[in-house]
């Protein structure tokens, strides 16, 4: 990582361009695409005004127990935590990526094998930290497998 004078570079990748690409665009895959473990989970986001809807996708890679079958936990949380950093980067069209500071989840219900999706509201953003809370669903809304909270140290 070299530390540029605008932006963070990461290997050839400029991270506010990253971002500010995604926003002009609408389209956030291409930010997902640099980090490979939202490719390895399959995760996705869909922006709808000032709201971010990030998708899970059912995928048997993902599933911690077969007998249900269920998705493993860390992958719920790792879902969770990468959503709040991106909800992170893009509403504060980020030039460097947020550091997590602490990261706490309940889980509420098993994550079924089937899509799974969550949506994040920034509860506090200072000038160094932010705070997250992160929701997390699959069929109904209102009917939450886990929740979370991160708080990050952000680019002073």
């Amino acid at each position: 990582m070299q530390a540029g004078n605008a932006s963070l570079t990461v290997g050839d990748i400029n991270v506010h361009d990253v971002v500010k690409r995604a926003i002009d665009l609408n389209d956030y895959s291409y930010l997902l695409e640099k980090v490979p473990y939202t490719q390895f989970i399959g995760m996705s986001v869909d922006r709808f005004g000032d709201e971010m809807v990030f998708k899970l996708p059912t995928k048997d890679d993902n599933i911690g127990n077969p007998i249900l079958p269920a998705i493993h936990g860390g992958v719920i949380a790792g879902f969770m935590e990468m959503s709040a950093i991106v909800q992170l980067m893009v509403f504060m069209q980020a030039k460097k990526v947020p550091k997590i500071i602490d990261f706490s989840i309940d889980y509420l219900r098993a994550g079924l094998h089937q899509d799974t999706f969550a949506e994040c509201k920034i509860t506090r953003q200072g000038r160094r930290v932010a705070n997250v809370s992160i929701n997390c669903w699959q069929k109904n809304r209102k009917q939450l497998i886990a929740t979370a909270r991160a708080h990050f140290l952000l680019d002073q």
